[in-house]
């Protein structure tokens, strides 16, 4: 298998997740196997991450008041009794249980390299790129300080990941691993991010380099193909930005 779990270990995890969440391609480059869809609200389709099913989800083996987690957002993995939250988090917890596209606990020198740049996606890259695309598109006037702030971290955090990539063929040297896995689910949206259109390219070309080498993978072909049996709530009315932005509550009854 080129990308993926071994099949005995495909059928003893389940994920509860849906394409509409923006964390969603990032785990399943690594997984393809047995998959939990559960139902969404017909609103929650235009970003599922922010709200809970509205069903039970019993047969999936969790709880549909929270998706299987903490924090009600997909996706979620159950594996036996375990329940583990946060793409980055998953991506890891089955790096580690099938020893595929992950340094080993014993080497610690590229341990923690690993470890260091997985969370400065988890931690960087992907708080001030989704920062960068609300107040870019959906916040209200005046947004021009929040905007800035956040679009010229997106560009500083981007701007190290390129600098690395300038010497580096993945991430992690010449091994490819869950790390640029992590990257490719944001680098498929960089120009959308940025706002900066296919010129984004321009500027970030061994990200591009780097994207177009796993979107040449079985398993992220696999992952779009997956996508494309899907139709999503694409309108942003009353109804969808009510679960996009519940925040947006407080404001109207104030």
């Amino acid at each position: 298998m080129s990308i993926g779990l071994l099949g005995a270990f495909l059928t003893m995890v389940r994920m509860i997740d849906f394409w509409g969440s923006d964390r969603w391609p990032r785990v399943r480059p690594f997984i393809q196997g047995t998959i939990c869809i559960v139902y969404w609200p017909k609103a929650a389709l235009a970003s599922s991450r922010r709200t809970s099913p509205s069903v039970n989800s019993r047969s999936c083996g969790v709880d549909s008041s929270g998706a299987g987690e903490a924090n009600g957002k997909v996706p979620a993995l159950v594996d036996g009794d375990t329940v583990v939250f946060d793409s980055n988090a998953i991506l890891l917890y089955l790096a580690d249980k099938t020893q595929k596209f992950v340094p080993a606990t014993s080497d610690s020198a590229q341990r923690g390299t690993m470890l260091s740049w997985l969370m400065f996606i988890a931690s960087g890259i992907g708080p001030y790129s989704g920062q960068a695309v609300h107040f870019r598109n959906m916040a209200p006037e005046p947004k021009e300080y929040a905007l800035n702030r956040y679009d010229f971290e997106a560009h500083r955090h981007w701007s190290v990941l390129e600098k690395h990539l300038a010497q580096n063929t993945y991430m992690l040297g010449e091994h490819y691993s869950i790390v640029d896995m992590a990257l490719w689910g944001w680098a498929r949206m960089l120009p959308y991010v940025l706002g900066t259109g296919e010129a984004t390219w321009t500027h970030y070309p061994h990200i591009k380099r780097l994207l177009d080498a796993v979107n040449a993978r079985p398993a992220a072909q696999r992952a779009e193909a997956f996508k494309a049996k899907y139709t999503f709530k694409t309108e942003m009315d009353a109804e969808a930005k009510k679960f996009m932005f519940p925040q947006n509550e407080r404001l109207n009854h104030s």
